[in-house]
């Protein structure tokens, strides 16, 4: 889990740059970098991507969204700091780890020949990839940034577990909801992009 092992192949170096391209390619192709970047046993690079991305959703929220920063003691920079380092050093991690479980006991039940768990953890990390920009306070935005998580991670686990996108789709539901619906807003911001075009 925690061992970053050679370069396989797209979007996988180290560093920044390597993050940078991961992104954008998992977004602009996702089929080609699912096939090449997700490998067995190397959940490290998955695992920095995914809490890259939900520092950037939690930070962009910090500073644009006002009364978004939790109260802790010490004031606003302080409780900001610490909300980042829960996030970052603990809530992302465990969510990602969480999430991949229960979505590999439902391609258990769904998929006979499939990839091993590292593969579903990765899988799941690079589908955050839209999330990044889920901060922006946008309601329409972070409500498009989780549809479109959510259908990449359909398609990514269709291409790393060889299956079906019916099946795919079907195992997805409730990770998606969990991740996409709940840890970034998805739901709410349907709710509120709901309720402003019903009062147009």
């Amino acid at each position: 889990m925690t061992t970053w092992v050679d370069t396989p192949g797209e979007g996988r170096e180290r560093g920044p740059l390597g993050i940078g391209r991961a992104w954008v390619d998992v977004l602009v192709r996702p089929r080609g970098f699912f096939r090449a970047g997700v490998v067995p046993g190397d959940q490290a690079p998955g695992l920095v991507f995914a809490v890259v991305v939900a520092f950037v959703f939690v930070t962009t929220r910090f500073l644009l969204v006002p009364g978004s920063i939790p109260a802790i003691q010490g004031g606003p920079v302080l409780s900001a700091t610490l909300a980042l380092l829960a996030v970052t050093l603990l809530i992302a991690p465990a969510t990602l780890h969480l999430t991949a479980a229960i979505q590999t006991l439902l391609l258990i039940v769904l998929v006979r020949d499939r990839a091993g768990v590292s593969e579903t953890v990765q899988t799941v990390a690079y589908a955050t990839a839209p999330c990044a920009l889920a901060g922006l306070p946008y309601p329409s935005l972070r409500a498009l940034c989780a549809a479109y998580g959510a259908f990449l991670l359909v398609v990514g686990l269709s291409e790393v577990h060889g299956t079906s996108l019916t099946r795919a789709a079907l195992a997805a539901v409730l990770p998606a909801s969990l991740v996409f619906g709940y840890a970034f807003g998805g739901f709410g911001a349907v709710v509120s992009v709901a309720q402003a075009w019903a009062l147009i």
